[in-house]
């Protein structure tokens, strides 16, 4: 995949995601909504971070079993059950993303929720990549 990052001087400078992603390739990957799951179906973590680590290891292991890498990602959105925490451990999350997908930032959104599937998740990531 070739991935062009959009991030246009007219809008605010991003941090931790991409305005717009071009992506160009011939396989998209949809990736299932992932949270803090161990493999027997429980969530582990009882804090954001831990949760946020654990969900984005997640989807990173659906994608690179379908062939593809953390540059690949064209989107992902971030559920989140409460957006106040999520800024407050905005910086510990950043550093989690680069530790384990890199610099190269997708396109992003976060959104608050009332609650996720396993009452337990604090945060659910979803996405697509694109892969060559």
């Amino acid at each position: 995949m070739t991935a062009e990052r959009v991030n246009p001087p007219g809008l605010s400078p991003p941090a931790g995601f991409s305005h717009a992603v071009v992506a160009t390739g011939s396989r998209l990957v949809f990736l299932a909504g992932q949270t803090a799951l161990d493999t027997d179906g429980k969530v582990v973590g009882d804090t954001l971070p831990a949760q946020f680590e654990r969900a984005l290891t997640n989807l990173l292991t659906a994608l690179r079993a379908a062939g593809g890498t953390p540059a690949d990602l064209a989107r992902v959105t971030v559920y989140a059950t409460d957006v106040a925490a999520y800024r407050t451990h905005a910086r510990e999350l950043g550093a989690v993303w680069r530790k384990l997908a890199g610099r190269d930032y997708p396109a992003m959104a976060v959104v608050e929720v009332v609650r996720l599937w396993d009452e337990q998740a604090l945060v659910e990531l979803d996405g697509f990549a694109v892969l060559p």
